[in-house]
């Protein structure tokens, strides 16, 4: 048996120290917060439950189905597609083999020409069929993308960029290719959705598991430096130094960096600002379709997340929205500039609607929510074994910006360190 060590317990540390502790390691696991998840972390405000940031699950990536229980998140999902709002004017666009009932209002939508939705079919037929996607192909910008494919300058503008502005944080549509096939895919086989108990029950869920697989889970303890000079990994702690066989260095980037010297591990990226609210009912008609600001960028989308989920409600008949902010200059905005953004942007899409009352719950501002993915980024990342000695990387920087990133890399470091010892 070999003693390894896990740095951090977000999604990839949690999956790697499960997966190392089933295969009959003993797993030591430091975090340095008091509770688990990394940036996948949920609080209540007001008895309305409030994620950090507007973040979901898509329930059709290939890690998401192997790592987690979803029956036991009893999941709670979005309507496909979403309501194109610009002044005066709502249009839904969905994807009609997945939501029926959206046919009618999708091929009456204005928004996008009829060219447009013949050519998203074709699209996702395409995509559908065979493999999922790989990383690090011959690689275009998402806008190059679907130009090359005849989208219409309106497409793109009023469907793509506030949908992808929301998924990539980049409404220029500048980020690789690859993220937009892999995640349309995903969008055409499954659903959009947010566990009941909010999104913290994803890492909540990951951390039962491998305590039951028997790794030790330290919350409060933060890993402040790694030596690989001696014959074992020295690990040092505020609770004194350890030593262990192997480390997986599953951090934050900029610490992952520090602490393995890898310097392709990405350290630029894409920020998000997330402002939530209280709105007195009735709710909007929107219902469960997130709302994609075709008129601006400020916000970017919405979504009335106490429709998808009533257990994110307080009770009452007021409803919880999560608006989104990814344009320049998000994150110096104070936040009643940003709620009055908000309050803006929904009176001109519901002129009839008063939402004078809309009351800012919590903002979350994210400076580092993604790493950079243009075009050709993913073939760049680090390999989880590059760290000299026996130390791995486990974090979606080591595949691509995403929860499926993050799991997929738990994975892949736990085999690599199987490996290792195997040899």
């Amino acid at each position: 048996m070999s003693d390894i060590a896990v740095a951090g317990a977000g999604l990839a540390g949690l999956v790697a120290a499960r997966r190392l502790a089933e295969s009959g390691h003993d797993v030591t696991l430091f975090e340095e917060r008091e509770d688990v998840g990394g940036r996948v972390r949920t609080r209540n405000v007001d008895g309305f439950t409030c994620d950090r940031g507007f973040q979901v699950l898509f329930e059709a990536y290939p890690a998401v189905r192997r790592e987690l229980d979803l029956d036991a998140l009893s999941l709670r999902s979005f309507a496909p597609g979403g309501v194109i709002c610009r002044p005066g004017k709502r249009s839904t666009l969905s994807d009609p083999l997945r939501d029926p009932g959206a046919l009618l209002p999708s091929a009456l939508s204005r928004e996008v020409t009829f060219a447009d939705k013949l050519r998203t079919l074709r699209l996702r037929r395409r995509l559908t069929g065979g493999d999922w996607p790989e990383f690090g192909t011959p690689d275009q910008s998402i806008r190059a993308y679907l130009r090359d494919r005849g989208f219409s300058e309106a497409f793109v503008e009023n469907f793509a960029a506030p949908l992808y502005g929301g998924i990539t944080l980049d409404r220029s549509l500048s980020t690789s290719a690859n993220v937009f096939e892999y995640t349309f895919r995903a969008m055409s086989l499954g659903s959009i959705a947010v566990p009941a108990e909010g999104m913290a029950a994803i890492p909540a869920q990951l951390a039962e598991r491998a305590r039951d697989a028997g790794a030790d889970i330290r919350t409060g303890v933060a890993v402040d430096d790694l030596d690989t000079g001696g014959n074992r990994i020295a690990l040092d702690t505020e609770s004194g130094s350890h030593e262990f066989d192997a480390a997986v260095v599953a951090t934050d980037p900029p610490t992952a960096r520090e602490l393995t010297g890898v310097e392709s591990v990405p350290t630029e990226g894409s920020g998000v600002v997330t402002q939530q609210y209280r709105l007195p009912g009735p709710e909007l008609d929107a219902g469960t379709r997130i709302m994609l600001n075709a008129g601006g960028e400020a916000p970017n989308t919405v979504a009335q997340l106490s429709s998808v989920a009533p257990e994110y409600g307080d009770g009452s008949d007021d409803a919880l929205l999560a608006a989104s902010f990814v344009d320049d200059g998000a994150q110096d905005r104070p936040a009643d500039e940003l709620a009055a953004q908000t309050r803006e942007a929904l009176s001109s899409w519901y002129p009839a609607r008063d939402v004078s009352g809309l009351e800012p719950l919590a903002t979350d501002r994210i400076p580092f929510a993604q790493f950079a993915q243009p075009p050709g980024a993913h073939a760049r990342l680090p390999d989880v074994d590059e760290p000299a000695g026996p130390v791995f990387l486990a974090g979606d920087y080591t595949r691509w910006s995403s929860i499926q990133g993050a799991l997929e890399s738990g994975a892949r470091a736990a085999d690599a360190v199987d490996g290792a010892f195997d040899a």
